[in-house]
């Protein structure tokens, strides 16, 4: 293609297109330089409302600088063709790199998400939301440099515009679930679809995926992202970033792009190399359980042997001795001294008892002389 607008920028070949706009690779005749041309598509030149969008695009883009944003040079019209004049950034999209390897290496793919977050997070500083953060929006120099483009639907976040809610702008599998719900996107908003587009870089596939635009929305409304493939054995701060920027709550992300683009910076820095499977969250301290007592072996109780039968001294002694030891309170026991001085380890009251048997056996004395005499011994 050789076209030229207002004889001052050649059109190459065409760079990518877009639902209202096609880009394209062009010179500035008159400073020399080498551009891309973005030229919005014929059937909305007539449109006001796109063609507003469009304008101020470049509006809110011209006081823009900084090495992750796409610097935009001008904006002009020529006849029914309206254009933007763009730096020219050599390389190709994410999308297309996604394409052609299907993820990124972990390190890659944090350190383009870190550059995309500083050039969205200067935008948020300068007042306006992307609104629609999408690999295709993201362009990489053959030397990692990432930069950020198509501010197309951005709007400043003071002005009216196409910020009224029920007004849905964006690729809808990057949509913040505010956003499905046609409120007003914030700095809140593109912090999440820089979550998903991470997810993807590392995966190789967004979080929520459906059969149309309307079952995707719905996930991000109401479904928590898939947990990441156990073979990617991502490293915990990883997981927890993501999951941070794709809470449901805006209020639970990252409050803005420049504190991503800090936590992501740290990341790298730190170097971590510890890995976990899941969850992302950091677990809690874990809980010590008291230690199992071991059961004791058992034992097998001792054979029971029957007792002799007690002889009838015995069962008299039995009887003299319980009644000694029932005598009424306060009383003192009867002591008797005998000429007999005891030694320990001799029951002389066994032996007495035992002689008194033996002599009963014989019939030397009858049985109830046995048991007076031990009345009164004792």
């Amino acid at each position: 293609m050789t076209e030229k607008l207002d004889e001052r920028y050649q059109l190459y070949e065409r760079l990518g297109e877009g639902g209202m706009a096609e880009v394209f690779r062009a010179e500035d005749l008159r400073l020399g330089r080498e551009v891309a041309v973005k030229v919005l598509r014929p059937q909305y030149a007539n449109e006001k409302s796109f063609l507003d969008r469009f304008i101020n695009e470049a509006r809110s883009m011209a006081g823009f600088s900084h090495p992750n944003v796409v610097n935009v040079y001008d904006v002009g019209r020529d006849g029914q063709r309206y254009y933007i004049v763009m730096e020219y950034v050599p390389g190709e999209d994410l999308r297309r790199t996604l394409e052609r390897n299907g993820s990124l290496p972990m390190k890659q793919a944090i350190d383009i998400a870190r550059q995309m977050a500083q050039g969205i997070g200067y935008a948020h500083r300068k007042g306006l939301v992307h609104r629609d953060i999408k690999p295709g929006n993201i362009l990489i120099t053959p030397t990692g440099e990432v930069k950020v483009a198509d501010f197309g639907i951005a709007k400043a976040m003071a002005s009216v515009g196409f910020t009224e809610p029920g007004i849905v702008w964006g690729t809808t599998a990057y949509l913040s679930p505010e956003q499905v719900r046609g409120e007003v996107a914030t700095a809140a908003s593109d912090v999440y679809a820089m979550g998903v587009v991470l997810y993807e870089v590392l995966t190789g596939y967004p979080p929520f995926q459906g059969e149309d635009r309307v079952a995707i929305a719905l996930k991000h409304l109401n479904e928590t992202p898939p947990p990441f493939p156990d073979t990617l054995q991502l490293p915990r701060g990883v997981e927890f970033l993501v999951r941070k920027a794709l809470s449901k709550s805006p209020a639970e992300r990252f409050a803005n792009a420049d504190e991503m683009a800090r936590s992501l910076g740290e990341y790298l820095r730190a170097g971590a190399d510890a890995t976990v499977s899941r969850p992302i969250v950091p677990p809690s301290s874990p809980t010590i359980l008291p230690k199992a007592r071991e059961p004791e072996p058992r034992r097998e109780p001792a054979p029971r042997v029957p007792l002799p039968a007690p002889t009838q001294a015995e069962e008299a002694a039995g009887r003299l001795r319980a009644q000694r030891t029932e005598r009424p309170t306060g009383m003192a026991p009867h002591t008797r001294t005998t000429s007999v001085s005891a030694q320990p380890g001799i029951d002389w009251v066994a032996v007495l008892l035992a002689l008194l048997a033996a002599l009963s056996l014989l019939g030397l004395i009858p049985l109830y002389l046995q048991v007076f005499s031990v009345v009164n011994l004792f």
